[in-house]
């Protein structure tokens, strides 16, 4: 099995196909070719990435696109035909909630080419639509169906609306610095360390060269949160998540938003999310008076897409945290502070344009009385 979870194995038939056409094809389909032989071979993304000079995700969606539609559909683009995504809001919600729930009977998970076709059977969008369109749409929202079973929107109940309309309206207040509206959530990071040295790099230009192999030093917890408005993004290494931890993560907020009147929380509804975490470790007195310097709003049951913190997490994990090698404990926070100061300084704002108006008309539900 290739590194990082995708398995390709070439038929016999497609082996001779890739052999006549390294000898005869143009250089992208070569360059193609030469990544799906290595798959097979067993080579893993990031070490064809290097030797091949070609992006991680390049190698990623060739793996998965021969996998899901074959030879052709992997070393051959399909036709563009120019037009540029114009789905609407409603479309986008009706393709990211279809793909949110299970996939049809006889799938155990989503692919591109069935959301395409679930998508145009469904009527969810009304003209059509393109593998790539489709995949642009998941990217905006994070999502690979294709990697992991996804979270799923939950029922749609009194309870659901009312949590997800609050959000929402939170969502949709002007900014306010003296109440700004914070979203936190946490993540587990595993601390994989290398087995060997890396080989350092000799000359400019060459590839820096690291071991497959690696060993585990345990796990931690890294705090979330975000100031979705102000681009303002504050991320803290614990070494759990508990009830303890989660209390001096609010605290610390309260330092650093020392001036405002009031913090607008925004979190899922996790046992530890609740005052009692910060008066079972402050004491009665001090810890009310810490969750009272705090306006709580909860998303509903199995809504994590509501919470900002995951696209916050998203940028985190894939511009720091990378292939997870950290190794330390230390180095993680070195690293972690250091991508906090450098996002900060560029305020790189969340564009949330998913409302209140947009939600009635996806999910098309009825007020509760």
């Amino acid at each position: 099995m290739s590194r990082q979870g995708i398995k390709v194995t070439l038929s016999k038939k497609d082996l001779t196909k890739i052999k006549h056409f390294l000898e005869y094809e143009e250089a992208r389909v070569i360059r193609r070719c030469n990544i799906l032989n290595a798959l097979h071979l067993g080579y893993g993304i990031i070490e064809i990435s290097n030797l091949l000079q070609v992006h991680r995700n390049t190698v990623r969606n060739i793996a998965l696109t021969y996998n899901e539609a074959g030879l052709d559909s992997a070393l051959y683009d399909e036709e563009k035909s120019g037009r540029p995504i114009d789905f609407d809001d409603r479309e986008r919600s009706r393709i990211i909630a279809m793909v949110c729930s299970d996939p049809p009977k006889g799938y155990y998970r989503w692919t591109l080419y069935l959301i395409v076709e679930q998508a145009i059977q469904n009527s969810l969008i009304d003209q059509s639509i393109s593998r790539e369109q489709i995949r642009i749409i998941l990217q905006e929202h994070d999502l690979k169906p294709w990697q992991e079973k996804m979270w799923c929107i939950g029922k749609i109940n009194e309870e659901y609306i009312k949590r997800m309309e609050d959000v929402l309206d939170v969502y949709e207040r002007a900014y306010d610095a003296k109440n700004p509206v914070i979203c936190i959530d946490e993540k587990p990071v595993a601390l994989i360390a290398d087995s060997r040295d890396r080989i350092p790099i000799k000359k400019s230009g060459d590839i820096l060269k690291k071991d497959y192999e690696y060993k585990r030093n345990g796990s931690v917890n890294i705090f979330c949160a975000v100031e979705p408005k102000a681009g303002r993004y504050i991320n803290s290494v614990t070494q759990k998540r508990c009830g303890s931890d989660f209390a001096q993560f609010l605290k610390s907020l309260t330092f650093e938003y020392s001036s405002v009147d009031k913090i607008v929380l925004v979190m899922d509804n996790l046992s530890t999310h609740k005052m009692k975490s910060l008066t079972d470790f402050y004491g009665e007195e001090e810890g009310t008076k810490l969750w009272n310097k705090f306006e709580v709003h909860y998303t509903p049951k199995h809504a994590s897409w509501l919470n900002q913190a995951e696209i916050a997490i998203g940028m985190y994990s894939r511009q720091c945290l990378g292939d997870g090698r950290m190794g330390t404990v230390e180095n993680l926070e070195l690293q972690t502070k250091a991508w906090n100061l450098r996002t900060n300084e560029k305020k790189i704002k969340i564009n949330w344009r998913f409302t209140k108006k947009k939600a009635r008309k996806s999910f098309l539900y009825k007020l509760p009385h």
